[in-house]
């Protein structure tokens, strides 16, 4: 018979039997809750987490695009470059530490600083890559990779790095590389493009085309003990991840520039310390050379420049960093008198065979403007070939302002060429309302210097060498180009750039034959500002000295040494090659150089005859 007592105590053993299975119930049932989140919810997440205990990830960085002049001579290409990396975890320190300082003879400061950058290091690090050292010797290299199989931490990788083999010669066209920044990882249209460390174009065609050059990194993974240790030839079946894939190699940029052609202006240029060139094929814009000196050295800015070196750099009075063919303007001096002659002949403002009387002077209100020197009686084909200054002042009354500037638009003044590679200049031509405004009122004495390319006109060499090429080929106006097309990975073409006219300047082709035969004169008859210049032998070479003032830099620079020079006249001299059968424009600079007949005339006439002479040749020296 049961007693109160026993029923009691069923009563209270159900009770908290119940409370008991509720109790597991809900503890299964949040195991169960957790397992599916791990295992399905979060499967990706953990699995990865698992992987990446097991393997070790080697990145393979992809070789940047290499960059060949118009004859397919290497201008930017790739080396190759080693870089140690350890894995802290597996070092032994001081012992293993010690091994590396001796194998890679490191003096006892950079031991120490070894020493401190692993002892610094988080524990969090401890397991992951560390890059010891960049871009070592081959000794180095030699030295490390014989005793690797003691150093197990380490690990050596190979890297391209960017050179430039003609170092400084074309290097604001080509540019140069240096480590991305926080903006560029930012701004990085794929998160996984850069990683710190990685390097970008900076300036040229490296910047401009770096979406092309630069490739796509790969990777290759290895299988890890517990310590890091690599186990070769081991893989898990669980491991679901791609143990290989192959960095992509850039694209390749063929160019329209000769670097032959650049050599020989360099060779040229020897005994001038600044100036610019430009070479133009006159039937499709291309291109042939864009010559700055002085100029950097990629190599050395791509591995970065030192704080004393870059003040040098800055420091010089003639600006390295200055790109002269396109960044840079200038007054044009007396190679703008076509522009002139051509708005007078267009719209019958003059009568060609005219004769003006040059008595070296003119005289206008109570300004007197002075020519180069008494010229007596000429004409307009015979004051270009002189470069008489009174001629085209009296001319300039006739013409007007505005007449000079619509003409100076239409062959591509004051506007930027679209050649597409760095900064480029637009130049200046100033109209009576900025007369107006800057200076209170218009002049007659303001047209006059326009008419001469003084003033306020600017040009770049390139816009000079463009409207050159445009007289040369009977009007068409071309937008430079400098690449001329882009190779895949596998060496086929991916792009190929077309000629792009801008405009046709709309000039009658009379007036542009008469012009072709003055600046033909120019160098070739006796009475020629570049007469001095020529050569008996070789092509013909046409074209316009001139010589163009600066402001002086007394003021500014009196403590200075090349002071004196900087306030010298720049020297000019442009035009086309060959004169009977034009090919080629070209606009030559040389900065402070005095007279243009004297100083850019020889170079243009030396480097184009002997480019034209041996252009057949397989190698142009």
């Amino acid at each position: 018979m049961i007693t109160l007592s026993q029923r009691r105590e069923v009563g209270e053993f159900r009770k908290r039997y119940r409370w008991m299975a509720l109790f597991v119930v809900l503890v299964f049932g949040a195991l169960i809750t957790r397992i599916a989140q791990v295992q399905i919810f979060q499967r990706d997440r953990w699995s990865g987490i698992a992987q990446d205990n097991i393997t070790k990830t080697l990145e393979l960085p992809a070789t940047r695009g290499v960059i060949r002049d118009v004859a397919g001579r290497v201008v930017a290409s790739s080396r190759p470059s080693y870089d140690v990396y350890a894995t802290p975890r597996l070092l032994r320190i001081p012992e293993d530490v010690d091994r590396i300082a001796s194998l890679m003879g490191l003096s006892e400061e950079q031991k120490a600083s070894l020493s401190t950058r692993l002892a610094e290091l988080p524990e969090n690090r401890q397991t992951r890559r560390l890059e010891l050292y960049s871009d070592i010797s081959r000794e180095q290299l030699a030295a490390l990779e014989t005793h690797l199989a003691e150093l197990p931490a380490l690990d050596i990788v190979t890297v391209p790095l960017r050179d430039y083999p003609y170092a400084t010669l074309g290097a604001h066209l080509i540019g140069y590389l240096n480590e991305v920044n926080e903006t560029d990882l930012q701004n990085a249209s794929d998160p996984g493009i850069y990683r710190s460390g990685d390097r970008i174009g900076r300036s040229g065609l490296e910047r401009r085309y770096e979406d092309l050059l630069r490739g796509a990194r790969g990777f290759r993974r290895l299988v890890v003990d517990a310590r890091g240790r690599a186990l070769e030839g081991t893989r898990p079946h669980s491991l679901e991840v791609d143990m290989l894939k192959k960095p992509v190699p850039g694209h390749d940029l063929r160019l329209t520039i000769d670097m032959q052609l650049m050599k020989a202006f360099d060779r040229a240029f020897r005994q001038h310390p600044s100036g610019a060139a430009v070479v133009i094929d006159i039937h499709t814009g291309a291109v042939r050379a864009l010559y700055s000196k002085p100029v950097y050295d990629p190599n050395e800015m791509s591995s970065g420049l030192s704080i004393k070196r870059y003040q040098e750099v800055t420091a010089d009075p003639f600006r390295p960093l200055i790109d002269k063919t396109i960044y840079e303007t200038y007054f044009p001096g007396s190679t703008f008198k076509i522009i002139t002659a051509l708005a007078a002949l267009e719209d019958s403002v003059v009568d060609p065979m005219q004769r003006v009387e040059c008595m070296g002077s003119i005289k206008i209100g109570r300004q007197k403007f002075r020519c180069t020197h008494r010229h007596e009686w000429v004409d307009l084909y015979e004051s270009i070939v002189q470069s008489c200054n009174v001629y085209f002042w009296e001319l300039a009354e006739e013409v007007g302002l505005e007449r000079i500037n619509r003409y100076a638009e239409a062959f591509g003044f004051a506007e930027r060429s679209g050649i597409g590679v760095n900064s480029e200049a637009k130049g200046f031509l100033a109209t009576r309302d900025w007369y107006k405004e800057h200076y209170g009122a218009f002049r007659p004495g303001y047209t006059l210097n326009t008419a001469i390319g003084q003033g306020n006109t600017r040009v770049t060499v390139l816009q000079l060498a463009m409207a050159y090429a445009a007289i040369a080929n009977g009007g068409t106006l071309y937008v430079p180009q400098v690449v001329q097309n882009v190779k895949a990975p596998d060496g086929s073409l991916s792009e190929t750039f077309q000629p792009r006219v801008r405009r046709e300047v709309g000039v009658s082709p009379e007036h542009l034959e008469l012009l072709r035969r003055a600046l033909t004169d120019v160098v070739n008859d006796e009475s020629g500002t570049a007469y001095s210049a020529r050569t008996p032998e070789g092509p013909l070479v046409a074209g316009k000295t001139g010589t163009a003032q600066v402001v002086s830099r007394k003021s500014r620079s009196a403590e200075s040494s090349s002071a004196w020079y900087l306030d010298r006249s720049h020297g000019w001299f442009a035009g086309f090659a060959p004169a009977d059968d034009p090919q080629v424009a070209f606009a030559v600079l040389v900065e402070h150089g005095g007279s243009g007949g004297a100083s850019a005339a020889p170079i243009a006439t030396t480097v184009m005859q002997e480019y034209l002479s041996e252009l057949e040749n397989e190698e142009f020296e």
